[in-house]
């Protein structure tokens, strides 16, 4: 499984700098790109409220489950 966060999207769709976003949320722009590269191994909840709060939108336009590919290929049909 991965999670995919979709942090530039959001941005891209209000024309937000990285640096305003990460001055607004009150985190560094450092860890803005830790998000945006699928880095991070973790994300508060009180960060995430405040990206949704910064971005007006719901945590689901953020962050995206995708299957990886090799969980796909582990699924076996019984008989």
């Amino acid at each position: 499984m991965a999670i995919v966060v979709r942090i530039d999207v959001e941005l891209a769709k209000r024309k937000m700098s990285v640096g305003e976003f990460a001055e607004r949320v009150g985190i560094t722009p450092a860890n803005v790109a830790v998000l945006k590269n699928g880095r991070a191994k973790a994300v508060r909840f009180s960060t995430l409220d405040a990206m949704c709060r910064v971005l007006e939108c719901q945590a689901g336009d953020l962050l995206e489950w995708v299957a990886d590919d090799d969980a796909a290929g582990d699924v076996t049909e019984k008989s």
